[in-house]
């Protein structure tokens, strides 16, 4: 079981882990041992999480989320197989409680009236700039 928070903990019938061969250091080693892990959350039939909570969570997994709606997390930083383990689930764990948070509403502001001298300023310069561009006249 892996304990998000007090309330929420996912199951370990969620989660999927899938060992595979590692790319980086290792020597022959990397070629005997699959330290990689790639660990699968089924998000989108999970009792755990809330429906608001899930379409935050696709939104911040990216390419991460499958078409079939889990999550597939993978790790290859270690030589460790458990530490790559350890490292995938903190990273679930990181993901789903940034997606606990609802984000903060944007209150709409008006610019300043400095602001908006300022732009307008602006313009007029480029536009006298431009104006000065063309034919020369020859007198």
């Amino acid at each position: 079981m892996l304990r998000i928070t007090d309330t929420i903990a996912i199951q370990d019938w969620e989660l999927t882990e899938q060992f595979v061969r590692s790319s980086g250091p290792g020597g022959q080693n990397v070629n005997k041992v699959s330290s990689a892990v790639e660990l699968r959350f089924e998000a989108a039939t999970s009792p755990s999480l809330a429906a608001p909570v899930k379409t935050r969570l696709k939104r911040l997994a990216g390419r991460r989320w499958t078409k079939d709606g889990a999550l597939v997390i993978q790790c290859d930083e270690t030589r460790s197989q458990a530490r790559n383990r350890d490292i995938a689930r903190d990273r679930l764990a990181e993901l789903i409680t940034s997606a606990l948070t609802p984000p903060k509403r944007r209150i709409a502001t008006r610019p300043t009236l400095g602001s908006k001298k300022r732009r307008l300023k602006a313009k007029k310069v480029r536009g006298e700039v431009k104006a000065l561009r063309g034919p020369v006249d020859p007198d």
